[in-house]
Parts: C-alpha cells; sequence; structure tokens
C-alpha cells in the first residue's frame, strides 16, 4: 500500500515544482516508508511514496508504459493481476516489473476507463497521458483507498490524505460548518464532502478525467441491488455454498503478496471466518493480532482464545487501556481527518503498531461482512419499527425491543424509553430513508453544542441524501434500502476510512477485506432478506456457510458491536489535560465553532456521572475531535519542502527544466 499525490494544470500554465510534489508525499510517506519517487513535466506532476508489497525489488513507482507516454501512481492493490497480465501478454504488451501496478497501467492502455471493470481489488490511481494531456484519477468500487482533491490557481490538486494537499503553499484550510452537521447527524460526512472547505472527496466507484481544461466525474459502478421479484430463487443451501466458494476464493487472491500476511481476529463471526479460510486452507500457521480491554464491558478475549484454540495460529494480543487510548486520541484524529464520535478508531491505531512490530505489513479483516449480510441492529431495528407499523397494537412491541437488547429487561425504563424512541416515526415506512431517519434525528441533537454560525438545517441535508440515491431504490426491500444507505454513508465514508485505511497507514500497515470483493457484494445483493435475517437472527445465511468450519460459541453468539470507552479515556488520567485544554472557554472562543457554555455544562456533567449517556459520550469525542482537528490543521500546519538525497526516483521532463535525470529525494516525516 501507498501514498500518491500529484498536481495537473488546467490551462497552460508553470510546470509543476518538483519540490512541490516532493513536499506532498513527505507528508504522506507513513503511507509508504520504502521509497519513494516523482515524475514532473510542463503539465503534470505525480508523487508516490511506496510500501513494498509486491515486487519488492522492481515496482519502484511511477511506472510507464513502453514508450513512456504513460505514467501511474498507484495505491492498492489489483489481486487478480497475474490472469490480467497473461491476457495482456498475449495483446503483445510488454512488462518490465513485475508489479500489479505495471499491469494496470497496461491494462488502461488497451481499455481505457472500462480497465476498472476488469480490476478485482481495492486502490486508488492517477494515469498522466503526456501525450494526449490527459489526466485519469479512480477509485475502487467500495472506496476502501482514499483519493481527495482541490482546485487552486489553474490547477487539480490530488493525494491520498488531506495533509498532502495541504502541503501546497496557498491552499485553504478551513473547517467546513456543513461538513460539522453532517457529522454530528450521519456520523461522517456525505460521499464527495470533506471537513475541508473546498476539499472534496472522489466518491467510492468514480473516476475523475482532465481534459482540455475540463473536468469530468463519472461513476463506474455501484452496488447492484434487485427488487424481490428478481432476486435469486435458489435454496438456503445452495446460497450458502455460493457464499462460502465466493468467499474463500476472495481470501485467496487477497494472500498474494511477497511478504507475509497476517489477520485481525476479534473473536467475532466475520474476522472468525477469514482467520479460519486463511489457517485451514492457506496458511495454517497464519499469523493473528487482537484488541483486548481492561474494560470487561468491552473485551472479548473469551471468543479470541477459542479461535486461537481451534485454529492453533500465532496470536498477539493488544491489551488497551483508557490511558492509552486517550493519549493517542490526538494522533488517532490527525490520521483520520475527520471530526469522529467514537473512540473506537484508536485501539486500532495501536493494533497497527503491534503489527509493524511483529513484522508485517498486510493483514485481512473481517470488515463489511455486516453491511453486506445484514449484522448490524440497524437492520433488524427497521424490521421491528415495520412490524410495528403494521402491527400497531401488537402486544410484542416490548418483547421485540428485550430481544434486540436483552439488557433491558432489566430496567423497564430503559424498555420504556427504546420502545418511546424506535416509534418514531414508524408509521412513515414510504420514506426511502425510513431505515436510519430514527437514528440520524437523535444524532442530529449533537448540532445544539455548535455555534449559530456554524448551525445548518437539516432538512437540506436530508434531501441531499434522497439525491444520491439510484433509480429504482423505491422498489427494493426494506433490507436492500437500509443496506444501500448504510454501504453509501457509513461504510465508505467512516469505517473504510476512520477505522480502517487510515488507522492501519498510519503504521504502514495494509488491510486487505474479503467480504468487500464485488464478486461477492454483488452476489449476495441478490439473496433475499429472509435469508440474511432470519426472524432477528442477523447474518443468518454467512453463519450457515461457516457451519463445520467455525465452533458453535462464535456462531451461535450474539453480535458483539466493536467499541471502546471514551469518557474513562478521554476526562480522566493522565490524558485529561488533553481535553481541558481544548475544551476550555479561550479554546472554544479561538474556533468558533461551538457554544462555550453548553460544552462546558457537557464537560461538567460528564466529570460528575459514573455511566454517562451515549448521547453525552458521542458530543465529548465530536466536540474534541473537532477542536483537535482546527488545531492540526487550521492553527498549527506547517509546510516543509524535501532535502535531496541519494535514495529515491525523480524524472523531470519539464522543457525549462533540467532534462531526464536520477535525482533522490527525502520524504521523511
Amino acid at each position: 500500500m501507498c501514498g500518491i499525490a500529484g498536481i495537473c494544470n488546467l490551462r497552460e500554465g508553470i510546470p509543476p515544482d518538483p519540490y512541490v510534489i516532493g513536499s506532498m508525499i513527505s507528508r504522506i510517506s507513513h503511507r509508504g516508508p520504502d521509497e519513494a519517487g516523482v515524475y514532473v513535466d510542463d503539465h503534470a506532476g505525480l508523487g508516490h511514496s511506496r510500501l513494498s508489497i509486491i515486487d519488492l525489488a522492481g515496482g519502484t513507482q511511477p511506472i510507464h508504459n513502453e514508450d513512456e507516454s504513460l505514467w501511474i501512481i498507484y495505491n492498492g492493490e489489483t489481486f487478480n493481476y497475474p490472469e490480467l497480465r497473461r491476457e495482456l501478454e498475449r495483446s503483445g504488451h510488454e512488462f518490465y516489473t513485475d508489479s500489479d501496478t505495471e499491469v494496470v497501467l497496461h491494462l488502461y492502455e488497451e481499455k481505457g476507463a472500462r480497465c476498472l471493470d476488469d480490476m478485482n481489488g481495492q486502490f486508488a490511481l492517477a494515469i498522466w497521458d503526456s501525450r494526449r494531456k490527459e489526466l485519469f484519477v479512480a477509485r475502487d468500487r467500495m472506496g476502501i483507498r482514499p483519493l481527495h482533491y482541490t482546485f487552486h490557481d489553474n490547477a487539480l490538486i490530488f493525494a491520498s490524505e488531506i495533509k498532502a494537499i495541504f502541503s501546497v503553499p496557498g491552499v485553504r484550510r478551513e473547517i467546513d460548518p456543513v461538513a460539522l452537521n453532517e457529522v454530528f447527524t450521519y456520523w461522517t460526512t456525505l460521499p464527495g464532502r470533506t471537513m475541508f472547505e473546498d476539499i472534496r472527496e472522489l466518491p467510492p466507484g468514480h473516476y475523475l478525467v482532465v481534459s482540455e481544461g475540463r473536468i469530468r466525474v463519472k461513476r463506474y459502478w455501484d452496488v447492484p441491488f434487485a427488487a424481490p421479484e428478481t432476486q435469486a430463487s435458489s435454496s438456503a443451501a445452495e446460497v450458502s455454498e455460493r457464499i462460502r466458494s465466493l468467499l474463500q476464493d476472495a481470501t485467496r487472491i487477497r494472500l498474494r503478496a511477497d511478504v507475509p500476511v497476517g489477520t485481525y481476529l476479534s473473536g467475532g463471526l466475520d474476522s472468525s471466518g477469514v482467520t479460519a479460510i486463511v489457517a485451514r486452507d492457506f496458511k495454517p500457521e497464519v499469523q493473528t493480532f487482537g484488541i483486548r480491554f481492561a474494560d470487561s464491558d468491552f473485551d472479548e478475549g473469551k471468543h479470541q482464545r477459542c479461535m486461537v484454540s481451534s485454529l492453533k495460529t500465532r496470536h498477539h494480543e493488544l491489551l488497551a487501556t483508557s490511558e492509552m487510548i486517550g493519549n493517542a486520541f490526538p494522533e488517532t484524529v490527525w490520521h483520520t481527518e475527520k471530526v469522529l464520535l467514537r473512540t473506537a478508531p484508536v485501539p486500532l491505531l495501536l493494533l497497527s503498531s503491534l503489527v509493524r512490530r511483529n513484522g508485517l505489513k498486510v493483514v485481512l479483516t473481517g470488515e463489511g461482512a455486516d453491511e453486506v449480510f445484514g449484522g448490524y441492529n440497524i437492520f433488524r431495528e427497521t424490521k421491528v419499527r415495520r412490524f410495528w407499523a403494521e402491527q400497531p397494537g401488537s402486544a410484542w412491541r416490548g418483547a421485540l425491543v428485550a430481544r434486540l437488547y436483552p439488557y433491558v429487561l432489566n430496567d423497564p425504563r430503559l424498555l420504556r424509553s427504546l420502545q418511546t424512541f424506535f416509534a418514531r416515526g414508524m408509521e412513515d415506512t414510504a420514506n426511502p430513508l425510513y431505515s436510519h431517519l430514527v437514528r440520524w434525528n437523535g444524532t442530529s441533537r449533537i448540532t445544539t453544542f455548535l455555534s449559530q454560525r456554524n448551525n445548518t438545517d437539516l432538512g437540506s441535508s436530508l434531501a441531499r441524501v434522497r439525491a444520491m440515491l439510484p433509480e429504482g431504490f423505491d422498489r427494493w426491500d426494506y433490507l436492500c434500502k437500509a443496506q444501500y444507505i448504510e454501504m453509501m454513508i457509513f461504510l465508505g465514508s467512516y469505517l473504510l476510512s476512520s477505522q480502517g485505511d487510515r488507522v492501519a497507514m498510519a503504521n504502514s500497515v495494509e488491510i486487505r477485506l474479503p467480504y468487500l470483493d464485488y464478486r461477492l457484494i454483488e452476489y449476495a445483493a441478490t439473496v433475499p432478506a429472509k435469508m440474511k435475517i432470519r426472524g432477528l437472527n442477523e447474518k443468518y445465511i454467512l453463519k450457515r456457510s461457516f457451519r463445520g468450519m467455525l465452533p458453535p460459541e462464535i456462531t451461535g453468539r450474539r453480535k458483539h458491536p466493536y467499541r471502546a470507552p471514551i469518557a474513562s479515556c478521554l476526562l480522566r488520567g493522565g490524558s485529561a489535560g488533553i481535553a481541558d485544554d481544548m475544551l476550555s472557554v479561550p479554546a472554544l472562543h479561538k474556533t468558533g465553532m461551538f457554544d462555550a457554555s453548553k460544552v462546558t455544562r457537557l464537560v461538567n456533567k460528564l466529570k460528575s456521572v459514573e455511566n454517562p449517556s451515549e448521547f453525552d459520550s458521542m458530543a465529548l469525542v465530536g466536540i474534541l475531535s473537532a477542536q483537535l482537528l482546527h488545531q492540526c490543521f487550521v492553527e498549527h500546519f506547517a509546510i516543509r519542502k524535501p532535502a535531496l538525497r541519494n535514495s529515491e526516483l525523480v524524472v523531470d521532463r519539464r522543457s525549462r527544466g533540467v532534462g531526464d535525470q536520477t535525482a533522490k529525494w527525502s520524504v521523511r516525516d
């Protein structure tokens, strides 16, 4: 995995400065500490910081085609590259490396933008056609790898991370108040938006073309959910066998690497299933990595030990204490570049550090299974609320809530509260946002902490979400609709970013996600809702696919949402000073984002109660991370230029430059 960055002039002007490109990639050298490279000509500049995984000796980027008219920088992996290479060689293409990156370049040379249809992988890439003066930028189907861009001084500037874009002199750095409102409603920004004004994110499944001074952004793939009458009619046995076969092959090709590959093992169904396939079918002594928590409410150590005992893996544990989480929270905000509502990304950042210390660069993870197979509580809640709407007088209402959340049986007041919460808007089943609206309305109360100038209208925000829904959405069943919204907003913009790529690449670790193989997604999109959620049993068909492979303690356990403690991490112990400083009245007045009196009352309340509410905890994390984001990127961000040294490649094709050359750069943080 790597980091990419570049500048493309939209019209004739000053050629990109190779030192600026070097400064951009130096800011993201954590994504690729092994080597770096730069290409510049009169119109475009490309930079690459490499984490070498495939073709360790020969895969230095930028990579070119036979006549050096095309140049590529690539962040990611195309897992079916050996098969694609054989086809390209039969068509007459010649290769000078063994990398998947060169395969992608020749595939583009052969098919143009249609090359993306053939690629099974996770990637963000940029290809410069020096003859046609055309830039092609693309992102993988699900958005596993990031790609951001902006326009400045008659140029398109793009990079894997926003901090690289901010390394270009003159680029404005301001928090976007609309983005704040979106995070405080949806947990993340809506597709295309970032936390910063004028900085865009290329949405998943899209590509961008710069040609003759014009910009074109186009979708090339979307999750192909279908109306109920066109869904699969196969038996549960046939469906589960097909899922198991697809997942096995998705795992097999994600083990392709010239370095060792491990797995994350949480003890849940999803990571356990992937690890079992790896250990039993491909790598018996695979190294596994799991997070333990000192707080027993969050710990899954028992189930991790069950899987390690069953598979005999070489397991490594990280014990995440509240002190560790609090201390690492500012670093996590720096890497995620987003306002957060949970501390959950922090232990994952610490876990990737453990992976790296044990000599690994690549791990397989279980992310994506909940979205693809209906694993989240929000899906089951939607089913329950629709039943309530159809049977308003049913005596089962309280019992169904207790089925979803058994702990409420010990607290009648909480049971009544949840019943009231889920009943809000339950009759409006025709609303396309029905599945998520009750949650979003609840979360959006956090916007009351915003200063008046930063608070925007929720109605216009919801209108933007409706405008993003695809044609035919209204004909889908309740679960397909909920899954699509979850994938479009939460998965791509938060889970794969703040709990995925960013916290792993902070320690130069590449994560690979078998459940997000597009073949598995496309097949699962045809599976009826009754096979994904049977009664209120989530991911039924996936559990069935793992029969005989996983212990009953794993397939039969209730889903345990991954969470991390909040108030104890941020307001107590040695890390409390961070919150005290960032949430002080002077600091709040300095940024101007929040109502200081309301925030002060919230902090005092959280310091005095033993078990804070979920809403108060989320508000604390959101406000603190926003203050930290402002400090890191608006107040104290510094631009650096790299120094030359003997280790990296620069190709300089500027007519007013020095011609072709091999030079060396220092791109380390």
